[in-house]
């Protein structure tokens, strides 16, 4: 396991970074990303779809009674995948999940800003025993020191509980409540810097081991995938959601129902927080401190949030809750290592084809 560690953090240390948004708040005035606000959102995928996630092109989900969200892949192309309606502001999120088998394969559960921060968990197919772990800010590629492994016995036949907790201060990636690494926000800088602005929830499975990928990204991702193993199926048996509304969760605060970007700095000091009677409320900043993915996008076919968009498959979601909806993922690219929660997930969507996408932007 240590060689096989070390040979990972080679290429390109795990999870890339998105580097294409559809409107960068950093750069140009941007729609105002909609809050999940105080609402705790649980989903249990036992039950079925929930509107609160809208499926993505050529996203095609079964929901099992006991395994939730079925995930499946049966060719290079599959890369299911869906991205929430809502951001939260910092705050928690806890998905149980089994990850999918299969050398090649990639299960991921990742959150992304419109500015390009990201905080990632990933599962290689074929390593049964460790997870993987990254963050970036900004977009920024200029280092790949960021990405960790943790040890988790039997991910791919044995549900888990992975956490994100993500405060002003500090991030944890957490496991069936253990805390497996932190992140403190003042030794987060420059180009590794903390993520801090408002962020969606996407869930997925793509692969990674596909004949035309990098050679760096095939053996990354465990070697060429062999269908005739498959398919291969990863399962999001449930999700937890809490906002916590540009705080660290202890303290109380006005319903979020948007988040605005008050200037182009890319602070979580500078976002507003704007309540049910559209006023802002701006955020206490002696509540924490702050130091202040991957491939070519093809072109977005609609926007109606700040980040880039995908056309949403509404015929494919049999909604069980009345959650209001949105569509929105982004692309990355970072030279020949491609890998990470939203740019993995676009390389399996990419070769679709033009026919199929009509020019859609891809996770």
């Amino acid at each position: 396991m240590q060689i096989k560690t070390l040979t990972a953090l080679a290429f390109a240390s795990l999870v890339s970074a998105q580097t294409y948004t559809d409107c960068d708040p950093t750069k140009k005035t941007c729609p105002n990303d909609k809050a999940v606000g105080k609402e705790i959102i649980n989903i249990d995928f036992t039950k079925g779809a929930d509107s609160f996630f809208k499926n993505m092109v050529g996203t095609t989900l079964q929901y099992d009674n006991k395994l939730g969200a079925v995930y499946t892949i049966k060719k290079e192309t599959d890369a299911p995948t869906v991205a929430s309606s809502r951001y939260i502001f910092f705050g928690q999120v806890d998905v149980t999940v089994r990850a999918a088998f299969g050398k090649g394969v990639v299960t991921s559960f990742v959150l992304q800003s419109d500015d390009l921060d990201e905080i990632d968990w990933e599962w290689i197919g074929s390593d049964t025993t460790q997870v993987q772990t990254n963050y970036f800010s900004k977009g920024c590629t200029e280092t790949y020191d960021r990405g960790g492994f943790s040890t988790v016995a039997n991910p791919q036949n044995e549900f888990h509980t992975y956490t994100i907790k993500w405060t002003p201060t500090q991030l944890d990636w957490i496991i069936d409540g253990a805390v497996v690494r932190t992140l403190k926000a003042a030794d987060a800088k420059g180009c590794a810097g903390f993520p801090q602005t408002p962020m969606q929830i996407k869930l997925g499975t793509w692969v990674a081991g596909r004949k035309d990928a990098a050679q760096g990204t095939i053996e990354w991702a465990g070697g060429i995938t062999d269908f005739s193993e498959g398919p291969f199926m990863g399962y999001y048996q449930s999700i937890k959601i809490q906002d916590y509304m540009g705080g660290d969760g202890t303290t109380g605060a006005k319903d979020a129902t948007e988040y605005q970007y008050g200037d182009k700095s890319g602070t979580w000091q500078s976002i507003k927080v704007l309540t049910g009677t559209s006023t802002t409320e701006d955020i206490d900043t002696k509540s924490g401190s702050s130091t202040a993915t991957t491939l070519s996008a093809v072109p977005s076919a609609s926007s109606t949030s700040g980040s880039s968009s995908l056309p949403i498959d509404s015929t494919l979601n049999n909604n069980n809750s009345s959650s209001s909806t949105s569509d929105a993922t982004e692309a990355t690219k970072s030279g020949n290592v491609v890998t990470g929660g939203a740019g993995k997930l676009a390389m399996s969507i990419a070769s679709f084809g033009a026919a199929l996408f009509a020019g859609a932007m891809l996770l």
